[in-house]
């Protein structure tokens, strides 16, 4: 017999039979027309038809459909991810101007800065929603930008923009209405300023990074304005420059990652060399902690709570050393993580706080 059959059933050709087409008798041999794989694939054990994507538009955009199943399916579902609860926790910066002041002890207090809190969070939603409407094709040729809900059209772009435009004027309005007017200027400064980053800003070299780090510092005078708080200097220096360590840090964490002229998900991170970015974060940290010792040994020295709050020196510059340890590595490309999830580094806030709250309270 010229065929045998192989254990699955299907026959194997004998290699002393001569092949369909081949002449025996050493003639030219004639080239069997190639057959075309259909655009469906089965399964090995005779499962259903899987279809094939048609295009690459369709191969990235059917995980991210698989992945929106459930909650995240539904249109509420997507409006919540859109809005990026996880990154709410940056506006808690807003207590940090009253805690440096040591005005949080009353019950009035708390409810004005938690209202602060929410007109922040409204804020910054209006402009997640805004910027993922206006990136949406970009977004769609991305592999990991695909599966936002937007991109994914789970949330309409016109609904996208009509929402986040109503979410700005809303968190405007209420801080002028429930707060004051430097409330109300300091939160439409901050849509206009990341409307802006999202046109044109995110795409100047250096300035991006001031953009970034402005947001931040606007969180942090956000809680004092509020309160009719003064802000100092040294605050103000310190606040800016410890945000300017956070961010340049995690723009080197991604360019160590990412591996240096590779631009990542960022559109200027291939113009950063990554010697830049570290002397950056570097300069930056140093600033931060030089401008916080001079405050702590600036003020009176022989005042209630002095030796405290020099004392909470040693603290805040083990916290900066401990955090620059996952910065040098490439870890902090996600700062709430190292923050939230390092134990010592969590241990040394907790001393920084006891000893300046101790510093306020002092006799």
């Amino acid at each position: 017999m010229s065929e045998r059959f192989t254990l699955t059933g299907t026959p194997r050709r004998d290699p002393s039979a001569a092949a369909p087409h081949e002449p025996t008798a050493g003639g030219p041999a004639v080239r069997e027309p190639a057959i075309r794989e259909p655009a469906t694939r089965e399964a090995a054990t005779g499962g259903p038809a899987v279809r094939e994507p048609a295009t690459r538009e369709a191969a990235v955009r059917e995980p991210a459909a698989r992945e929106g199943g459930g909650y995240g399916g539904t249109l509420a579902g997507g409006l919540l991810r859109t809005v990026r609860p996880r990154q709410w926790t940056k506006n808690l910066l807003v207590v940090a101007a009253p805690a440096a002041a040591g005005q949080l002890g009353s019950a009035g207090t708390a409810l004005r800065l938690a209202l602060v809190f929410l007109l922040f969070t409204t804020a910054a939603s209006a402009v997640y929603l805004l910027n993922d409407a206006r990136d949406v094709e970009a977004d769609r040729a991305h592999p990991d930008k695909c599966r936002r809900p937007v991109a994914a059209g789970t949330v309409p772009v016109p609904l996208a923009y009509g929402l986040g435009a109503l979410l700005a004027l809303t968190a405007t309005a209420l801080g002028a209405l429930l707060c004051n007017a430097a409330t109300a200027a300091l939160l439409a400064g901050y849509v206009v300023m990341q409307i802006a980053y999202c046109l044109l800003l995110k795409r100047v070299l250096v300035v991006d990074l001031a953009v970034v780090t402005a947001g931040f510092v606007m969180r942090a005078m956000a809680g004092g304005l509020a309160l009719g708080i003064p802000l100092s200097r040294w605050f103000l220096i310190t606040a800016g420059f410890g945000a300017l360590f956070m961010v340049a840090g995690k723009r080197y964490s991604e360019a160590v990652l990412m591996g240096e002229g590779e631009g990542g998900t960022r559109a200027l991170l291939r113009d950063y060399s990554v010697g830049y970015l570290r002397f950056v974060w570097q300069l930056a940290a140093g600033v931060a902690v030089l401008a916080y010792c001079l405050w702590a040994l600036g003020t009176d020295g022989a005042g209630p709570g002095s030796l405290w709050r020099q004392l909470s020196m040693v603290p805040l510059i083990l916290a900066v050393l401990r955090y620059a340890v996952f910065v040098d590595r490439g870890a902090a490309g996600s700062p709430e993580d190292v923050v939230l999830r390092d134990r010592p580094l969590a241990v040394t806030a907790v001393c920084w706080c006891v000893l300046y709250t101790l510093s306020l309270t002092a006799p």
